[in-house]
């Protein structure tokens, strides 16, 4: 039987419940059981701080086991940041110790009156007091922790930034983050620092003999894709050359130009020279994590497990800086502080630009001078961001209260879809992408539904970046393709960016650790990916979301993108890819599935909830 953990924080309570074999098998695992249980267990309308809210941290029901970039874990609630859903994924080895204590899924509910961390050991479960590492850094926790329980015991902890209640703090594991969406806020809400296993080794599978043959056959697919010598060696980093800025697609100073002067010090190779270490995920040949220190300046010594593109991207483009050095510091300290790194970065460029137009002075910035190119204030505003200090009190709202509480106009030049921060790619210049963003249910996010097929990907067809209409079908399979894999919490990398796994090969997967007929089927999985989606949409339409809010920010409208492979381009006609991809999916003018289409795919009794919402 495939089960979860039940903790109420409130009571102290805490049991084992066997997953229903009708929830397993219409759901699959991973982002479908996430969905099945917030959609069915946070009631609409709560405020996502309070007890009554749920968190879950869930893993797909490979992990643990030997195949390759599977053992990722999912964390997913009802966002402070956007009054979404919101799931946000995250690496390193924890998902596998999670699956090897017996679980795919943690419900985590109510508020402990103090601060706790909750320990699992051999089918024991203790809530413990987190008195000596509450207010302590990500860092300082996971240390204290191992100590007290071994090397040998991987956790997820939260920082000073969750404790402060930044709506877009994340949940850490290492170094490695579920960051967007407030996922650590929740966590802080509940008062709870961390979640510690201890547990041995062990794989468990229906048909061992068959998934080591399936197992070997993913591997030969890795060893043989085109890209996988690169991608292990220099990581995401290679972003910054292409697609960015051969593509043209970097945003710069707060999502007006594509061109940033000197972006060749942030070159792949020029993080390369600094690369002390290839470290990855759980059973990932991939090693994309890189072990960065800075030789010299005022940052040496510093070291993280990064930055990755995002990373890169938030500490340079939004603030017209080119310090390479100042990137490694600014992940290290996010890290530590336990802060999402594209929120903190949007953000700090929302700042620079109101700085820059007079909306901000230097009496809101505690004296900062906010100069595009000079890194030393963006250092700074993490620290605040961090610690609610200031003007990083304002900003710890995330752009769009912010630019509630600064007003004068502020909010058109705030960034975000619904609430949340966008990433670093500007949507004018690929069109789908920034469609992905506008359409997506927790908010603007690249993993979501990144659109590969603008930049050379094939399936299912290429696309015109600069095209304005016959992309809404493409979001949607963007959209479908991820939410499929992610029923096993596969990671997109290796999946849905370099192709190195097809739906097929992890339906055989499936089948051979669960024993499950049905999940061989792509087709089968590609319809329980869709299903997944359109709940969440229905949490969110629960909530009071419609059509309004599938926008983007008024600049990628109004504003011609300036420089870049790109430069002119606007987004012309909005409506007709959200008309194109509402009807791809069979929903109203409104974003509202109908009656047929949750019937089609086995959500007839979700219909109640929403029938209200259709005009």
């Amino acid at each position: 039987m495939r089960r979860l953990l039940r903790v109420n924080l409130s009571s102290g309570a805490i049991k084992e419940e066997e997953i229903p074999n009708e929830i397993a098998e219409a759901f699959v695992g991973g982002r479908g059981f996430a969905a099945k249980y917030v959609y069915d267990e946070i009631p609409p309308g709560i405020d996502p701080l309070s007890k009554e809210n749920k968190l879950l941290l869930g893993i797909g029901p490979l992990a643990g086991t030997s195949a390759q970039s599977l053992s990722k874990w999912l964390v997913t609630t009802k966002s402070p940041l956007t009054g979404t859903y919101t799931r946000s994924s995250g690496g390193g080895d924890f998902g596998a110790w999670l699956k090897w204590a017996g679980f795919e899924l943690i419900i985590l509910e109510g508020k402990a009156a103090k601060p706790v961390y909750l320990h699992i050991k051999d089918g024991k479960y203790e809530i413990r007091d987190a008195g000596a590492i509450w207010g302590k850094t990500t860092g300082q926790a996971q240390e204290y922790l191992r100590k007290e329980h071994g090397a040998k015991a991987r956790m997820v902890c939260i920082g000073p930034a969750a404790e402060k209640l930044v709506r877009f703090a994340g949940i850490f594991s290492g170094r490695r983050a579920a960051g967007r969406g407030g996922t650590g806020t929740v966590m802080a809400s509940k008062n709870l620092k961390a979640v510690v296993i201890e547990a041995d080794r062990r794989e468990t599978v229906a048909n061992p003999e068959e998934f080591k043959k399936v197992v070997r056959e993913q591997v030969k697919c890795y060893k043989e894709g085109l890209g996988f010598d690169v991608f292990r060696d220099y990581g995401t980093v290679m972003g910054v050359d292409y697609p960015a800025f051969v593509c043209g697609s970097y945003p710069v100073r707060n999502f007006r130009t594509a061109e940033l002067e000197g972006w060749e010090k942030l070159s792949f190779l020029q993080y390369a020279q600094i690369t002390q270490k290839h470290v990855g995920c759980y059973a990932c040949m991939l090693n994309c994590g890189k072990i960065r220190k800075v030789p010299s300046g005022p940052y040496a010594g510093v070291t993280s497990e990064g930055p990755q593109y995002e990373t890169v991207w938030a500490f340079t483009g939004p603030t017209g800086c080119t310090n390479l050095e100042a990137t490694v510091y600014a992940d290290h300290r996010c890290c530590e502080l336990g802060l999402d790194t594209i929120s903190t970065g949007n953000a700090i460029g929302f700042a620079y630009e109101l700085f820059e137009k007079g909306i901000l002075t230097v009496k809101d910035t505690d004296g900062m001078v906010l100069n595009y190119g000079d890194h030393e204030p963006m250092i700074k505003l993490i620290e605040k961001i961090g610690y609610r200090e200031g003007l990083g009190d304002i900003l710890a709202e995330g752009v769009k209260r912010a630019a509630d509480r600064i007003g004068k106009g502020s909010e058109q030049y705030a960034m975000h879809v619904k609430g949340q921060e966008m990433p670093a790619y500007e949507p004018r210049a690929l069109k789908a992408g920034g469609m992905n963003y506008a359409l997506s249910n927790v908010g603007a996010n690249h993993c979501y539904g990144y659109a590969s097929q603008e930049i050379g990907n094939p399936k299912p067809r290429l696309v015109d970046a600069a095209a304005d209409e016959d992309k809404g079908d493409i979001v949607k399979y963007n959209h479908d393709t991820v939410a499929a894999f992610e029923l096993a919490n596969c990671c997109i990398f290796p999946a849905h960016h370099l192709d190195f796994i097809e739906l097929d090969l992890m339906g055989k997967m499936l089948v051979a650790a669960l024993g499950v007929p049905q999940f061989e089927s792509a087709d089968y999985l590609w319809h329980v990916g869709e299903k997944v989606y359109n709940l969440e949409r229905c949490f969110n339409i629960r909530e009071g979301f419609t059509r309004k809010d599938d926008t983007l920010p008024k600049r990628m409208y109004t504003e011609p993108l300036q420089g870049g492979l790109r430069d002119g381009e606007v987004i012309r006609k909005p409506d007709t890819i959200i008309d194109e991809y509402y009807d791809a999916r069979g929903w109203d003018r409104n974003g509202i599935p109908t009656r047929e289409t949750l019937a089609r795919l086995g959500l007839e009794e979700v219909d109640k909830d929403i029938a209200s919402f259709r005009r």
